[in-house]
């Protein structure tokens, strides 16, 4: 009988509240998530189209004048 390739385990997302990032100025925000472990920042404009496939380890940022107005993983 063939071994069987491993089950992948799923990367590990900093324990982190994406809510705590509104309000923030972008430049602040992003290099927050990045010391707090997070590989991958988005940042979009309000009404811009995203794809929704979740990313791990990535967090989003709706930013509008150089402020973060929503933010959330994936």
């Amino acid at each position: 009988m063939a071994d069987m390739a491993p089950i992948p385990t799923p990367p590990v997302e900093p324990q982190d509240s994406p809510d705590s990032y509104v309000g923030l100025d972008a430049a602040e925000a992003e290099s927050r998530a990045r010391a707090r472990g997070w590989t991958t920042v988005r940042s979009v404009p309000p009404g811009t189209f995203i794809t929704m496939e979740y990313l791990a380890g990535r967090l989003n940022f709706e930013v509008e004048d150089g402020r973060v107005r929503r933010s959330w993983k994936g």
